[in-house]
């Protein structure tokens, strides 16, 4: 495609601009038009492909994990033992087939999305209105735009009537922007400025106008932002990343264990098949073949739990990241706020009244700000003059649907006004019907004002006007009092000080009066308008915050998270929502905005980033860099957004979070995740599934570590002995998919721990494998080695066969493994105090892991495959007390752990994340030196 030329056409005079790109306000002929699609392109934003079916199960098998349990398959194969064989080929093609199916329905779901884009649009194209398919668009297109559509290009407007956008997809600007023709003086005026330009994929919330197609596809603002996020490489997780290195790591002990066991045997002088066969074994005992699959698992747990919060994972690693988010870097308008004007405060006839409820629902009352008691129009002309005016004055509407409740109908600001009325008791039919409109003058940004007039049913003819206070004061000339018909001296001065007063509680003010004109005055005119104006009063509103956010925020601060807010709203609106909302104190912060961080060299930004909580008028430029200065900084980064100048933060951070209802399909299509209620509380909720996630990891990790631990310290103590190896392979394996495979994956459904989500979030460094779990893999795995080595003797010395002795150390260590995973439920909490049943399937995957090995004791084919024979009531008799030993042992290591952290300072240490922990003083340095 041609490259189109920039240029600022929101300088120009309109003729200017029809001159340079060679059209008229006819439009395009359609020669013309398909000369320049030929040589401009398509007016598409090529979205990046995703990745193909063949590509996305390929990607199943790029773990390290998935390669050291194809790495068993080639050994079990090369013993001889198929059935092994095709019992890992199973997991690798179960673990795939999971992965495919979440990813595949992710990228499915998005690419649905991309469909609901504006199909068509509205041009002249030979002095005739036309409706064509919006890819046909070309530079020096003439575009009608009416109330609700999509805008389909970048348009210069030179026409408007009463014309308002929603930008807030662009810009992040809350409120509807005004649209004219008249050119700007400023060469650096932001997208949220340029009130002659209306942007592809914004919407027209009310008016009609024209305008001229001035970029397309790639070259429009939305456009651009997209080619942006495409070049963008999306930085792998925290768990990706220390989930490699743990892969990595095991596989290094795989090949160290092996030729350690192999050198051995060497120098003791035992025959080299005996030598093979002790290193095949410690290989695979060192392998946990489960955990690919179950660390699937327990992130779809994870999705799924997530899920009925109203949050959707695109990608099963990013389950756990929020977990271990330290900043949150949250968009204000429809996150953190309703999206809904809401009036609060309204002063008239000299009083403040205080309105209750929020959003477009007309639920509420209008109370007295001092006695807080309802107030009867009848008693306040003022008041009701002033309501009267706001719900008559108005350009837009509101409507109500069963599914969807109220909603605004044109600019959100009027329908707040609408709603006002209503809960002051205005009765909007009998309006409508007491009142005739017969003239209107729109408001336009030049005027600062708009203006009804209207005949009253006894015949009286009224104007009614709202617009900006300081021009309505202006106009004015009296002040409405709380009586009928007695108008009183209107103290100006006084009044703006009440103006000044709201806007710095960051409320949108507007100003309200009236005057009886002669009734055979049906036409208005604006020397009629801005004269002998009675002064009514000020409604200040604002989108209010979401209750729900509020108490969310401080979980989330509690957590030790910072929330950030990053709006393209302006200072004063941003600064008083975040107080609101607790984000910042009361007393004066430090607010960056987009003007000044376009001003700082990216070091300046780095340092700054530390200390501000508030950004405010950001551009997606700003916004990114924002997001690259923290991660600088070490930061674990979630970024929240619902528009296209959301996409390349979110793509950037470690975890995108796009909004489901007022989200655009770029802001959702490079998300990690969608929160379909567009609500900070379920972006919370998640944060505290994703830390349950890792906790759960952790214990699964801990338990399949630790009876691999205890086999490889007895396979090893065994070899010095001189002694036949206690275990075959395919023994080995059984116990590792088998038994184990029931238990772990059980323990990915264990509850939260009490105070999870109070402790600091892990930092991203930290490893799945803490310090306390590597002290305490040692511990158990010395319990395990004595214990079965104990009942392994015990059978050698009393002249029982190898096969016997074999199947009771075996049987041992399937015993150990349904008490050790009890141990693993909690790191510091005593199993004694955990309810046994607060995981059924724990509880039911123990009693299936007794039923499935007392088969391959008792069964006859399976005692073939395995080779153990039946055990007698005696050797049972002596295995599970011995089994029971490690109960007792990390029973009695939780308790010395529990100890040391009763003290009076509160010290958070490595590895004690699951509770509390109270460190005393005296403990501390020896702990540390323990630690290192």
């Amino acid at each position: 495609m041609t490259n189109q030329e920039s240029k600022n056409y929101f300088q120009m005079e309109t003729d200017e601009v029809f001159a340079d790109l060679n059209s008229s306000r006819q439009g395009l002929t359609e020669e013309k038009a398909q000369s320049r699609l030929e040589k401009f392109g398509s007016n598409r934003i090529e979205t990046q492909m995703g990745p193909g079916i063949f590509r996305i199960i390929l990607e199943q098998f790029t773990d390290p994990l998935i390669y050291i349990l194809l790495a068993a398959g080639v050994v079990t194969t090369l013993l001889g033992e198929l059935i092994d064989t095709y019992v890992i080929l199973a997991v690798v093609i179960l673990n795939a087939v999971i992965g495919f199916t979440q990813e595949f329905k992710a990228e499915k779901a998005i690419n649905s999305l991309a469909q609901l884009a504006a199909p068509k649009a509205r041009v002249l194209r030979g002095r005739k209105p036309r409706e064509i398919d919006t890819h046909q668009l070309v530079p020096g297109d003439v575009v009608l735009l009416t109330t609700g559509s999509r805008v389909p290009a970048d348009l210069r407007l030179f026409e408007t009537t009463i014309l308002e956008a929603n930008e807030s997809a662009l810009t992040g600007e809350s409120l509807g922007v005004r649209k004219q023709t008249k050119p700007l003086g400023e060469e650096d005026t932001s997208l949220n400025d340029r009130t002659n330009l209306v942007y592809m994929g914004t919407t027209i919330l009310s008016g009609r106008g024209k305008g001229i197609v001035i970029s397309t596809g790639r070259e429009t603002e939305i456009g651009k932002i997209s080619e942006s996020v495409k070049e963008i490489r999306q930085i792998p997780t925290p768990l990706q990343v220390q989930f490699i290195k743990m892969g990595k790591l095991i596989g290094v002990i795989i090949v160290a264990l092996s030729v350690m066991a192999f050198l051995l045997g060497a120098v003791i002088g035992l025959p080299l098949s005996e030598i093979l066969l002790t290193s095949i074994a410690l290989a695979v005992a060192a392998i946990p073949e489960g955990l690919p699959v179950v660390f699937t698992i327990t992130l779809a747990i994870g999705v799924s739990r997530m899920a009925k919060r109203e949050a959707i994972l695109r990608r099963l690693p990013a389950v756990e990241t929020l977990g271990s988010c330290t900043v949150i870097a949250s968009d204000k308008t429809g996150t953190l706020t309703k999206n809904q004007m809401t009036v609060l405060t309204i002063f008239a006839g000299n009083k403040f009244y205080k309105v209750t409820g929020t959003g477009f629902d007309p639920e509420g009352e209008i109370l007295t700000r001092e006695e807080e008691e309802k107030e009867a129009l009848e008693n306040n002309r003022a008041l009701e003059l002033c309501l009267r005016t706001g719900l008559l004055a108005n350009e837009s509407d509101l409507a109500f649907s069963e599914e969807k409740g109220y909603k605004a109908e044109g600019d959100p600001t009027e329908s707040a006004l609408i709603v006002s009325a209503l809960k002051g008791g205005l009765e909007r039919e009998e309006e409508e019907n007491g009142f005739e409109k017969l003239h209107e003058i729109p408001f336009e940004s030049e005027k600062l004002y708009m203006a009804a007039l209207y005949r009253c049913r006894e015949g009286e003819h009224y104007v009614f006007v709202k617009g900006a206070p300081e021009k309505i004061l202006e106009m004015s000339h009296s002040a409405a009092g709380s009586q009928e018909e007695k108008p009183e001296l209107l103290d100006k001065e006084e009044i703006l000080q009440h103006h000044t007063m709201m806007g710095r509680r960051g409320l949108r003010v507007l100003g309200t009066a009236y005057k009886k004109v002669a009734p055979e005055v049906t036409e208005l005119s604006r020397e009629e308008v801005e004269r002998n104006l009675t002064f009514l009063g000020l409604q200040g509103m604002i989108d209010p915050p979401r209750e729900e956010a509020q108490e969310a925020i401080g979980q989330a601060q509690k957590a030790g998270m910072r929330i950030l807010m990053v709006t393209g709203d302006n200072q004063i609106t941003a600064v008083a929502i975040a107080q609101k909302l607790n984000i910042i104190p009361s007393h004066d912060v430090p607010v960056l905005t987009g003007k000044e961080i376009d001003e700082m060299e990216d070091d300046e930004l780095y340092h700054k980033v530390k200390d501000v909580s508030i950004y405010a008028r950001v551009s997606p430029l700003n916004k990114l860099r924002i997001v690259q200065q923290l991660i600088k900084h070490g930061e674990v980064v979630a970024v929240t957004g619902d528009g296209v100048n959301d996409a390349p933060a979110l793509k950037a951070a470690h975890i995108g979070v796009a909004m489901g209802k007022a989200g655009t399909d770029v802001a959702k299509e490079t998300s990690d995740m969608i929160i379909t209620n567009d609500n900070f509380a379920s972006i919370f909720a998640a944060v505290a599934e994703g830390r349950v996630v890792f906790a759960n990891l952790r214990k699964v990790v801990f338990f399949l570590l630790g009876t691999g631990t205890g086999i490889i310290f007895l396979i090893l103590f065994v070899l010095l002995t001189g002694l036949p190896v206690p275990f075959l392979p395919a023994q080995i394996l059984w116990l590792n998919l088998v038994t184990n495979g029931l238990q772990d994956v059980s323990l990915a459904f264990e509850p939260p721990e009490e105070g999870i989500i109070d402790q600091p979030p892990r930092k991203k460094e930290e490893p799945i494998i803490s310090p306390l779990m590597m002290e305490r893999l040692v511990i158990v795995g010395l319990i395990i080695m004595g214990g079965t080595f104990f009942t392994y003797i015990w059978q050698l010395a009393g002249g029982a066969p190898l096969e016997e002795a074999r199947t009771v150390a075996l049987t041992t260590i399937v015993m150990f493994q349904l008490f050790h995973v009890f141990n693993s439920r909690s790191e510091l909490i005593s199993i004694f105090r955990m309810a046994p049943l607060s995981n059924p399937f724990l509880f039911y995957s123990v009693l299936a892991s007794i039923l499935v090995h007392l088969l391959v004791v008792y069964w006859s084919p399976l005692q073939f495959v395995f080779r153990t024979v039946p055990l007698t009531p005696l050797q049972w008799l002596v295995i599970i007390p011995a089994a029971s030993t490690i109960i007792i042992g990390i029973e009695l290591e939780k308790a010395f752990r529990r100890n040391i952290t009763k003290g009076l300072p509160v010290v958070h240490l490595p590895g004690l994340r699951q509770v509390s922990s109270k460190v005393n003083l005296q403990n501390l340095a020896s702990y540390f030196r323990k630690l290192k």
